[in-house]
């Protein structure tokens, strides 16, 4: 019980800064009942380390529990803005009855590989709406192959854009300006229109929208998928992905009851 009491009298001494009633009750210790308290503690925690693993495993639940709720809540405020956004670059079926949102950055290897996996999506489900959001967090240089391939879509749309983002992303080497600059040369876009678009401050602020709507979702990883009510951080594999479409047009929700 001793040790107990100890235990939590440190609780409350370090809590002083967040708790002022904890604060008061820390601060009456003398400095000596406190290296005591601190002693006590040390021992119990030395002799019940599982306790700290405890305390982790806890707390890092409730921090997942807390990111989730933001991440909804943060959802349902942006509603179908995700997906439609004046300049979404749409893949797949555009009046398709279940939407995925991938944000995405062309230096991302798990982009990359993730790739094959998404093209096997639009193939097995002709419902499904696939809207791309650059998501250019690795690099200046993703930045620049941004500005590009959004510039692109003025041009290529539907089944070409694809083409053009599928063969920028499958570049293994760092894909920057020079390299969305070749691939759309390579497919025969007007280059001096493409220049002029990508200079064009409302293709910056396209992409500053997807920065902010990212930040707003605590989005941290890329690629970060949006299925129905729910947003997703990093590769998550066909199976995983599928089975949320399914549920999607199911019950309209990414995990049916």
């Amino acid at each position: 019980m001793k040790t107990m009491r100890g235990v939590l009298a440190l609780l409350a001494l370090v809590a002083a800064p967040l708790a002022p009633a904890a604060h008061a009750a820390a601060t009456s210790f003398t400095p000596e009942q406190a290296n005591e308290i601190g002693a006590i503690v040390k021992d119990y925690l030395l002799a019940h380390p599982e306790v700290l693993r405890d305390a982790i495993t806890e707390l890092d639940n409730r921090e997942k529990v807390a990111e989730g709720e933001a991440r909804s809540k943060a959802l349902a405020e942006l509603g179908t803005k995700l997906a439609d956004e004046p300049d979404s670059l749409v893949i797949g079926n555009p009046a398709g009855a279940v939407t995925l949102v991938e944000f995405f950055d062309y230096n991302c290897g798990y982009c990359k590989r993730a790739l094959t996996d998404l093209d096997r999506l639009m193939k097995d489900n002709r419902d499904l709406k696939v809207v791309l959001r650059d998501f250019p967090i690795l690099s200046a240089a993703s930045q620049d192959a941004a500005l590009v391939a959004l510039a692109a879509h003025n041009q290529f749309t539907g089944d070409r854009y694809w083409e053009f983002h599928r063969k920028l992303l499958g570049i293994r080497s760092t894909v920057g300006k020079q390299q969305a600059l070749d691939v759309a040369k390579d497919m025969g876009a007007d280059m001096d229109r493409l220049a002029k678009d990508a200079s064009d401050p409302k293709t910056r602020a396209a992409i500053q929208q997807s920065l902010n709507d990212a930040q707003a979702l605590a989005l941290n990883g890329t690629p970060s998928y949006i299925v129905g009510d729910e947003a997703i951080v990093g590769a998550q594999g066909f199976d995983e992905i599928e089975k949320r479409i399914g549920n999607v047009r199911k019950c309209g929700k990414a995990a049916c009851s």
